[in-house]
């Protein structure tokens, strides 16, 4: 292993950029501070668990870009709308991902991109886990159904491909997802491990235009899904497959952003193993960043599963080295230097009668 003052970064820095976590609480804890310092991760997720209303989201963002260890920190949410809806009340939320494009106008599912983006940024927040670029195909998927812009590679194109350009216009990152495709599963991923029987020609043509269509346009990242695709990989889920991230998404589609895994407490993966063995495998994969969103035991476990790999030599220090460069790209291009946000000025933004106007316009079909 290359020695340590070559890289100017300690072993635990460069593990602790590769995963993603998420905590108890509605404040910074000291539980919570001592782990951030031990952990040292590159980004965290909130949850509704930790949003009480617009200032207080303020305060809590820079509460943690403050005491970030190695800043700036990636600050995720998961905000598609409808149903997937995390902040509280006082922010404008839109409708699920179908009556968005219900609404047969890229330029308002741009115009919805764009203020769910001013909002979160008003507050802190700098990356939303979305948009949906699953391809709604099977009408009795029991995870994506209106969380899809359409049953049509087509429709999730146009919609998916505005929602993201109107995210990046204004400050956030967006992440597509579920890669390889999430929408012709007949289980949820949250309980227990779906398989999808396609074929690669219907892949192609189907589940994987929209992630081609979009890494095309610059898509920066991608969040992998918890499926198995028998006819790309006989064995393991997309999340923990070679055949997947690397071959297929690096090699063929040509994607150079950065890839996170789903949350790697879901059944799906946890039924099969242990978060440890699993977030290795993820790694392996070509994962650059692992998201365990919920118990810190879970993610000590991880750290000390990768750090134990590294040591074993089953994950290389060049493979780590390198996702670590592709996360510190994309928080160099893409996150300004830290400066606190004022949470007695975010009102200004967030819920403006702008932004609900536009609500009120989609939500009428006008």
């Amino acid at each position: 292993m290359p020695g340590i003052s070559e890289f100017s970064m300690t072993i635990r820095d460069t593990v602790g950029q590769l995963l993603m976590v998420g905590f108890q609480g509605t404040e910074l804890s000291r539980t919570v501070l001592d782990w951030l310092q031990e952990c040292r991760p590159g980004g965290v997720i909130l949850f509704s668990r930790n949003l009480v209303d617009p200032e207080q989201v303020a305060r809590l963002t820079n509460a943690l870009q403050e005491h970030a260890p190695n800043p700036p920190l990636l600050i995720a949410i998961d905000e598609e709308g409808g149903g997937v809806s995390r902040l509280p009340q006082g922010f404008t939320t839109f409708p699920a991902a179908s009556r968005v494009a219900a609404c047969h106008s890229p330029d308002e599912a741009y115009g919805a991109a764009e203020v769910t983006a001013q909002e979160l940024r008003a507050v802190g927040i700098n990356m939303n886990l979305a948009p949906i670029l699953d391809v709604n195909s099977n009408p009795v998927n029991p995870i994506i159904g209106d969380r899809a812009y359409g049953t049509q590679p087509e429709q999730v194109c146009t919609y998916g491909l505005a929602v993201m350009q109107g995210f990046e216009d204004n400050g956030i990152i967006p992440c597509g997802k579920h890669f390889p495709g999430h929408g012709d599963t007949m289980t949820d991923s949250h309980h227990v491990l779906p398989v999808v029987e396609a074929d690669r020609a219907r892949l192609d043509a189907v589940e994987l235009e929209p992630f081609r269509q979009a890494i095309r346009r610059g898509l920066p990242t991608i969040m992998t899904a918890h499926v198995r695709y028998p006819t790309l990989d006989a064995e393991g889920p997309a999340t923990l497959s070679r055949p997947v991230l690397t071959d297929l998404l690096r090699n063929q589609l040509g994607f150079e952003g950065v890839t996170l895994t789903d949350d790697m407490e879901m059944r799906a993966i946890l039924d099969q193993q242990s978060i440890g063995n699993a977030s290795v495998r993820a790694l392996q994969a070509g994962a650059d960043m692992v998201v365990i969103c919920h118990q810190q035991e879970r993610q000590q476990e991880a750290v000390a599963a990768i750090e134990q790999a590294l040591e074993r030599g089953e994950l290389s220090w060049e493979k780590l080295t390198a996702s670590v460069a592709r996360i510190r790209a994309l928080k160099t291009k893409r996150l300004a230097p830290f400066q606190p946000v004022d949470p007695s000025r975010v009102m200004q933004t967030v819920g403006h009668p702008r932004h609900k106007a536009l609500l009120a316009r989609m939500e009428s079909g006008r």
